[in-house]
């Protein structure tokens, strides 16, 4: 009997084994992660968990019953602590696992601050996983003075939770504007002017140089132009590293994280790798996305794959952000981009079409659903219209998919 084990019970994992089972697949499945609950949701965890609209048992991807009843093998607050690529095994804790098949969906990392900066004080927190939002939950209390570090999406929806708790924020962002590495400056302003129009202290341009302490807590913050901050705690938002290390021993090619071909193989015959920690060729080079969509669409490409369909994986990225009362929706992928059109709508929704010469590239969509999804579709089709069609609010968007 066939056995494949999947590494990683995040959405890539859960992804990945329900697939195999749904199309057919009758061999033994194990799918083993390091935390103790079964496969979660994580972009309601700093949002609607941390601000108590979601139960915890919401936030599960299915019922803990659904791997029982579908012969999957749930082995969790398990680690693995080596692949003997040669041998085609797995070493835990306390045994070693035979497999015909391997996925590594072992997700992502944050970063965190240097312990010489003051990153090792009590109350500096990441938001990455169930147990950091669960261990700074108490300390989001109105009036409550929390430094967040890092403009970007995860920093950004920190302080909308924060600014709608009623608490004190101060976020600060090294580069010259916040959203710089992802998006336009005009998306970039409007997400500055909603923030500040809550009441976030938002400083661009300004980096964090040392945290203060006393007795071994957070006390205060003293930024890079000298000013200081007095904090209760700190959240730290500067970005992810895909989780290689288990990769990387068992010598398999890393490039922007675990290398694979177009069907999501590994260097290695017998292991795949899908999610976070994977990239994979897309135009000319190894792109690795982070977002729920592509941990899902890999995965199951992955699964499709072991089942010998053959399938090169297809990317059509797609993210999502929600502030406040504003969701932010994001088609296509902005690199290359060399002008921005701009179409302005009623009740303050608009978007952001992001083009290279005459090829639309991307999107951000701000309460514009109809926006996002033509422009989804668009990107996905190959079409790119006239600038002027789209920036003419007259201009029925759906017309242009029949273009």
């Amino acid at each position: 009997m066939k056995r494949v084990i999947v590494v990683g019970a995040g959405q890539a994992g859960a992804s990945c084994v329900a697939r195999l089972r749904s199309k057919g697949f009758d061999g033994q499945i194990t799918l083993i992660g390091e935390e103790p609950v079964p496969p979660y949701q994580r972009p309601p965890l700093s949002k609607a968990y941390l601000l108590g609209e979601m139960a915890r048992d919401r936030l599960y991807l299915r019922p803990e019953s659904f791997y029982a009843e579908q012969n999957i093998t749930l082995k969790l607050g398990t680690a693995v602590t080596a692949i003997d690529a040669m041998a085609q095994t797995l070493t835990l804790a306390d045994e070693v696992l035979n497999y015909d098949d391997l996925v590594l969906t072992t997700g992502s990392t944050p970063r965190r601050l240097p312990a010489a900066i003051g990153g090792d004080l009590d109350g500096v927190m990441v938001v990455r996983g169930l147990n950091d939002v669960d261990a700074m939950a108490p300390r989001f209390t109105k009036g409550a003075r929390v430094l967040i570090v890092g403009g970007g999406y995860i920093g950004l929806e920190a302080a909308a939770v924060a600014a709608k708790l009623g608490l004190n924020v101060t976020l600060v962002e090294m580069a010259d504007r916040i959203l710089q590495r992802v998006a336009a400056p005009e998306t970039s302003a409007f997400f500055r002017h909603l923030h500040s129009a809550h009441g976030v202290d938002l400083r661009e341009g300004v980096g964090l140089d040392h945290l203060t302490g006393d007795g071994g807590r957070v006390t205060g913050a003293v930024l890079g132009d000298g000013s200081t901050v007095a904090v209760d705690f700190v959240l730290v938002g500067v970005g992810i590293m895909p989780n290689t290390n288990l990769a990387d021993a068992a010598g398999l090619r890393l490039e922007n994280g675990i290398a694979t071909d177009a069907q999501g193989r590994t260097s290695d015959p017998h292991i795949w790798a899908a999610g976070d920690c994977a990239s994979f060729p897309w135009k000319g080079q190894q792109l690795r996305l982070e977002s729920v969509g592509n941990a899902i669409d890999q995965a199951e490409c992955v699964a499709d794959n072991i089942l010998g369909h053959a399938r090169a994986y297809d990317a059509k990225p797609w993210f999502w952000s929600d502030q406040y009362d504003v969701k932010l929706q994001i088609a296509g992928l902005n690199t290359g981009y060399d002008h921005i059109v701009t179409r302005s709508g009623d009740t303050g929704v608009v978007s952001h079409w992001y083009y290279a010469g005459d090829q639309l590239l991307a999107i951000d969509a701000m309460n514009d659903p109809r926006a996002y999804m033509v422009g989804k579709r668009l990107i996905e089709m190959g079409k790119s219209p006239a600038p002027e069609a789209v920036r003419n609010t007259d201009t029925d968007l759906k017309e242009l998919l029949k273009a």
